[in-house]
């Protein structure tokens, strides 16, 4: 690789190298996640692997099934691992028109509120999904 390759700006890195999104492919609410974000990002910007696929397994050995039922996971591109809660404002910084959102978590009062909501929201997924009559 030469050096001029090394000096990509930020939008030509994360377009080289997109955000791999690790989901529960098997959960409705999950799912609609992952089709709202790729309605919303630009080509390239993420790729979304389910929890259960063999790839998932290949690419990402040490990250543990258990470890991606309970939490949505997002690898960057310099291979950093931000999970449930901290991978949330992550995705939201990298959809054009919803940085904004992003800067939500960063109020007072976030940084204790977003994980126990999300561990709640993450545990009770399939619940989730029914009562609002999602299916897979």
């Amino acid at each position: 690789m030469t050096y001029a390759r090394l000096k990509l700006r930020a939008t030509e890195v994360s377009l080289a190298f997109p955000a791999v999104v690790v989901y529960d492919g098997t959960c409705a609410l999950c799912l609609g996640g992952k089709r709202w974000v790729e309605r919303r990002a630009l080509p390239g910007e993420f790729e979304f692997l389910p929890c259960q696929s063999p790839e998932r397994r290949a690419r990402f050995p040490r990250m543990s099934e258990q470890t991606c039922l309970e939490a949505i996971q997002l690898v960057l591109p310099d291979g950093r691992v931000l999970a449930g809660d901290q991978a949330i404002p992550e995705i939201l910084r990298r959809l054009g028109g919803w940085r904004w959102v992003a800067h939500l978590f960063e109020l007072p009062g976030a940084g204790f509120l977003a994980p126990r909501l999300y561990r709640w929201v993450a545990r009770n997924r399939y619940a989730i999904s029914c009562a609002a009559g999602k299916r897979r």
